[in-house]
């Protein structure tokens, strides 16, 4: 073919194109004003639209994706065709507009019962869902969509009650209006008419809402997750024969779990999780053999597991977290096609190994024994809190997959198996804290290591901090670990000093560094100190997660500490991600602060006491803007206390007792707060709070010799005293309350503001993510 064939082929194809193209019909006029007038209605506000997720799939334990928001309605112009705008798609015979998504677009306003978005009646597909439309009401005009099949108005603020005329779209397949503010009784004849009139609908999401009635219709999805549904299931729910998921999640439901539910045999997803069940599980539950993914944890069932669990042979994921389940978990499950097992908080007491789970959480029973050793795929395995014994074998490291390794909490003894700390370069948290294991550390952890958390704390090693091809005797082999945050190697028997050379680039994003009781002396280690880059520059402080939460597909794992925090030790279950902490005490430190401790300016927390360290107190100090916690206590400091320590607005508590601290106590600003207890034990200290004053103050007047009395003149000044006592008590009620809420950062009623739609935006993140299993004290 020649060169001119070709030419003359793309010219017929791009007029071809052409006349295609122009012979498509553009949206009729009136729709087109209607879609202009609708966007001229709304502010565009960005926080209208944050966060926003989407969920991939009509499963409700489908993966959960964050949606990038933004105004699709920039793009709506008088002089374009609005079959070509963003959110809005056409029929291709006719115009029409068929299409309005609008997912997470930056709506804020009032969607009015007259809006002329009531005059797209060939709608078949509409999607709000993401934006703010506090105030509205969900209208009656919506059964003006006659044609409509799609309808998603989740997560965008609408109140009040539900119409019943919603239940005139008799084409509805899929429904959502899940996470709004319902705050009305659902009247059950709306929800029958819900459930019996719309004959088409497979999708129902009505999370959040008041009332609960099952009948039999084609629903195959059906979600009332985090709603006020009471008392016992019915047993006609085992008439929905068609569903496929049922999510009854996070409600009040009692008493048993009824046996008609396992007539559902197309059933796969099954949520129970957050109710107040009681009984054992029903001895017929093997019928579901479809079920691919169970939750009924936080409940109250108890007794052994039925044997016909094992007819359930598509069963992936059984999570059976805090009930009360007891007895020896059953080896004919060894069988199962499981991936993931999650017993936490029962009460099993013996469980077979060499399965074939990439997750086991036996957490918080009463296993005993040696370990049960995890399988070459499981990367997710916690033992914690049972009591286990013997030694760690070294054929756990034949499980090259590992991420977690929580084996805190029980009765393990020996040393480390070398293997334990470089087999696998996939590992992020090694937790072995609580045991009787003793020797020495290993050398080394993998080079290549993603470790993350490292504790080994209150336990029996020993001998110096390993060393790897260095002089030194501080653990640089450490440092090298690129995301490690969290070291705790507090309560042990190191010793000897711990420093590390100038310029080296060791431990970028540690927030926790925990070597409280120990025996290390010398210096404090300010070669360390500068390397702290996290707690200099605040690494992390924009992420948008809380607590330092691991993610492991749909599962979740709680890093959680015990620290020195405010004079007391608190267990933190989970770890907030700004938490910066440095914990040396109890140790045999010696000489001054480095002054570049002041350049750690996201410190929240420094505990340096029952050392030997001297030299005054920097006044470098007042630098850390963000510190809540200071505790100098029981060491050698003298000379006077830094003024600039009343700067820090953040601080809350402040010890500096049982020193040799000279001097006037600064007056002004944050330390006139502290009580006595915070300076006391300095002898040649003074001034308020404590009894012995100054040189120089002013003495109190002289008792007085003659008493004389005025009538008028006691009234007067009795009633001056009474005026001055309500002053005195209104200062001091209203210190108080600004002291509460400056500690605290917020009032009260914010903080349960803020709570409150912190819990309601967990939940909607965490809802369809396989309902993320929370491994650590929720």
């Amino acid at each position: 073919m020649g060169w001119h064939q070709i030419l003359c082929l793309l010219c017929f194809h791009f007029c071809l194109l052409s006349s295609l193209r122009f012979a498509l019909p553009s949206c009729p006029p009136d729709q087109r004003d209607a879609l202009l007038h609708f966007k001229n209605s709304f502010v565009l506000d960005s926080k209208a639209s944050e966060p926003c997720y989407w969920y991939s799939g009509d499963s409700f334990y489908q993966e959960i994706h964050l949606v990038k928001s933004y105004p699709k309605m920039n793009s709506w112009y008088k002089g374009m065709d609005c079959c070509s705008w963003d959110g809005v798609a056409c029929d291709g015979a006719t115009g029409n507009v068929i299409g309005l998504d609008l997912t997470c677009s930056w709506l804020r306003g009032t969607l009015h019962s007259n809006s002329s978005l009531f005059l797209l009646r060939h709608l078949r597909n509409l999607n709000l869902s993401g934006n703010d439309f506090s105030g509205s009401h969900i209208s009656s005009n919506f059964s003006a969509f006659a044609t409509l099949t799609h309808l998603n108005l989740s997560g965008s603020s609408f109140s009040g009650s539900i119409p019943n005329e919603i239940s005139h779209l008799s084409k509805l397949v899929s429904l959502d209006l899940s996470s709004n503010y319902f705050f009305d009784l659902l009247e059950i004849s709306i929800f029958t008419m819900l459930v019996q009139n719309l004959t088409t609908l497979r999708r129902l999401a009505l999370d959040e809402l008041d009332m609960f009635m099952v009948s039999p219709n084609p629903l195959e999805s059906l979600s009332l997750w985090n709603t006020n549904f009471s008392g016992v299931i019915p047993n006609s729910i085992g008439n929905m024969k068609n569903l496929t998921i049922l999510d009854l999640e996070n409600c009040k439901f009692t008493g048993h779990i009824p046996s008609s539910m396992w007539n559902l045999n197309q059933l796969q997803d099954l949520e129970l999780s957050n109710n107040n069940f009681s009984g054992n599980m029903p001895l017929c539950f093997g019928n579901i053999t479809n079920l691919v993914f169970m939750n009924l944890s936080n409940n109250r069932l108890q007794g052994p597991l039925p044997r016909s669990l094992v007819k359930c042979v598509n069963l992936s994921t059984l999570v059976l977290s805090h009930n009360e389940f007891s007895d020896i978990f059953p080896h004919w499950l060894k069988a199962s096609q499981l991936s993931t097992l999650d017993l936490q908080s029962n009460k099993f007491h013996e469980f077979f190994s060499n399965t074939s789970l990439d997750i086991i959480d036996l957490s918080n029973n009463k296993f005993g024994g040696p370990i049960p050793l995890p399988s070459p795929v499981t990367y997710y395995y916690s033992v914690a809190s049972n009591n286990i014994t013997g030694k760690i074998p070294s054929l756990i490291c034949n499980a090259t997959n590992l991420e977690i390794i929580d084996l805190s909490n029980n009765s393990l003894m020996g040393s480390l198996p070398r293997c334990l700390t470089n087999f696998s370069t996939n590992m992020l948290v090694l937790n072995l804290r609580m045991n009787h294991l003793e020797g020495t550390i290993p050398e080394y952890f993998s080079s290549s290591s993603g470790l993350m958390t490292l504790d080994l704390s209150r336990n029996r090693f020993e001998g110096t901090l390993p060393q790897l091809l260095i002089e030194d005797t501080f653990p640089r082999w450490l440092g090298t670990l690129p995301k490690l945050k969290i070291l705790v190697l507090r309560s042990n028997n190191l010793k000897d000093v711990l420093d590390i050379p100038r310029g080296a680039h060791l431990f970028p994003k540690l927030h926790i560094l925990d070597l409280s009781n120990n025996s290390f002396s010398s210096p404090l280690p300010a070669n360390l100190i500068m390397n702290l880059k996290g707690m200099m520059n605040g690494e992390n402080m924009q992420n948008t997660s809380l607590y330092m939460t691991r993610y492991f597909g749909s599962r979740t794992y709680e890093n959680s500490v015990a620290v020195m925090m405010k004079g007391l030790e608190v267990e933190l279950v989970r770890i907030l991600t700004f938490l910066m902490i440095i914990d040396l005490s109890c140790n045999s430190f010696q000489g001054n602060i480095p002054k570049v401790i002041g350049h750690l300016h996201f410190l929240v927390g420094l505990n340096l006491s029952h050392n030997h360290l001297t030299g005054f107190i920097p006044s470098t100090l007042g630098n850390l803007i963000n510190l809540e916690w200071l505790d100098l206590s029981s060491n050698k400091f003298s000379g006077l206390i830094p003024r600039k320590l009343g700067d820090l607005a953040s601080l809350g508590y402040l010890n500096l007792s049982k020193n040799q601290l000279t001097g006037r106590i600064p007056q002004d600003k944050q330390l006139s707060t502290f009580s006595s207890n915070s300076f006391s034990g300095n002898p040649s200290l003074c001034g308020t709070p404590l009894p012995k004053a100054c040189p120089g103050d002013a003495q109190p007047p002289p008792p007085l010799s003659l008493l004389t009395f005025d009538r008028k003149g006691h009234e007067r000044r009795l009633k001056q005293k009474i005026v001055w006592i309500g002053y005195a008590s209104g200062i001091v009620i209203g210190i108080l309350i600004a002291y509460i809420a400056f500690e605290t950062r917020r009032p009260k009623w914010l903080m349960q503001g803020v709570r409150m739609l912190e819990s309601r935006a967990a939940k909607w993140i965490e809802k369809s993510k396989r309902k993320a299993i929370k491994f650590h004290g929720q």
